[in-house]
């Protein structure tokens, strides 16, 4: 049940990788020196310099996946991710990956992709299919950390426009996609899904040109992998993140739904 941002043909994947963490690793963790908090429902979240280096950025567990827990805590810098049999786990990695859109950078191969416009993309049309999408098992893995409780809640950020995905169609048919978070003018990437060669990186792409013309500086792409890399993503220290984090959320929002800009 890897959280992985790979973009092969026919395979969902995720923004980020962290280790799979287990009930029994919670528990473990919870009995040693390095505890993390269990959250009530109304129990705010910790300080993210609190949370662990190993397994990095684990920060709590427990609280609920209601809207405003979960704009509070991108706000904060912190995300959910957890599996099917485990609490709800919250993270805030150190050093966090992001894409800074002014350094997207789109391979010869890409380019042809986009040029020879096999693809019709949208925003905001189709974001409970991406998500059924992204939770779609990927080879021999049958897990996913996209539960039912994840759709629900991230179809309810959706509703209250905080949410929002990105469509890759062929002929009619959904083959990839992306979806996230916006608060202000930062977006927090979550998950990606790809039907097809490059559904996903085109998708990413167009949502990376659009936030730019939208003054978004930033996405988050949480924690490293070498498909990022290869599009522009790097690592920054946690508190630069927060730094920057802040100050774009703090700006005046795009209010949805979202639509791409004709010649993107």
């Amino acid at each position: 049940m890897p959280r992985t941002f790979g973009l092969q043909a026919g395979r969902p994947v995720g923004w980020s990788f962290v280790s799979v963490v287990s009930v029994s690793s919670v528990a473990k963790q919870r009995e040693s020196s390095d505890m993390i908090p269990w959250l009530d429902p109304n129990d705010p979240f910790p300080p993210v310099e609190r949370a662990l280096r190993e397994p990095n950025g684990l920060l709590a567990a427990g609280g609920d996946l209601s809207p405003k827990r979960l704009v509070d805590a991108y706000g904060r810098g912190i995300f959910p991710w957890f599996g099917e049999d485990d609490p709800l786990l919250w993270w805030s990695p150190d050093p966090r990956m992001v894409l800074f859109v002014k350094e997207l950078h789109v391979g010869r191969s890409l380019r042809r992709a986009i040029r020879s416009r096999p693809f019709t993309l949208t925003l905001d049309r189709a974001f409970g299919e991406v998500m059924a999408g992204c939770a779609e098992p990927r080879g021999d893995d049958a897990g996913t950390w996209i539960t039912g409780d994840m759709v629900e809640a991230y179809s309810a950020l959706a509703g209250s426009g905080f949410a929002h995905s990105v469509e890759t169609w062929m002929d009619g048919r959904l083959v990839g996609g992306l979806y996230g978070v916006a608060i202000g003018r930062m977006f927090y990437g979550e998950s990606m899904f790809s039907r097809e060669t490059d559904a996903s990186k085109v998708a990413l792409v167009a949502l990376a040109r659009q936030l730019e013309r939208w003054g978004f500086e930033m996405i988050d792409c949480q924690m490293s992998t070498d498909h990022l890399a290869s599009l522009g993503a790097r690592e920054i220290r946690r508190a630069e993140f927060l730094e920057r984090m802040r100050l774009l959320a703090r700006q005046p929002g795009v209010p949805g739904p979202w639509s791409l800009d004709a010649d993107l």
